[in-house]
């Protein structure tokens, strides 16, 4: 359940795209598994400028809240409005149609700063 063509960080966001232009986040399904049933996501709005380890919104459970992360820094160009309606759809499809946001990246070479599959799997295995 860890796609080897997506980046990773160690706060469970995954991130697809080469930087070169818009990069798609979301969260791992390592993440989603540990919230449990996903009720409410509250998102930046577009055009919001994050760095990278900011505060980037929040995944309500019916265990508890939990942060979003910013995995690099730049501006949100888009975020997934379905998720107001349907936040289930992060337990459904955490890597396809549970998608957070999209970030213009400000350095797309930040990528490489982030975990590749394998990195991330032996996070999440230890």
């Amino acid at each position: 359940m860890i796609p080897e063509d997506l980046r990773y960080t160690a706060e469970h966001e995954w991130v697809s795209g080469d930087g070169t232009g818009p990069v798609r986040v979301g969260i791992t399904h390592f993440a989603q598994d540990a919230l449990g049933d996903i009720v409410f996501v509250q998102l930046p709005d577009e055009g919001t400028v994050v760095q990278a380890g900011d505060q980037l919104g929040e995944i309500e459970s019916t265990k508890s809240v939990s942060e979003i992360y910013a995995p690099v820094a730049g501006t949100v160009v888009s975020r997934n409005a379905t998720l107001a309606d349907e936040p289930e759809l992060i337990n459904a499809e955490p890597y396809a149609a549970g998608w957070l946001v999209e970030i213009a990246p400000d350095d797309p070479a930040a990528l490489g700063g982030l975990l590749d599959a394998e990195a991330y799997r032996a996070l999440t295995d230890s």
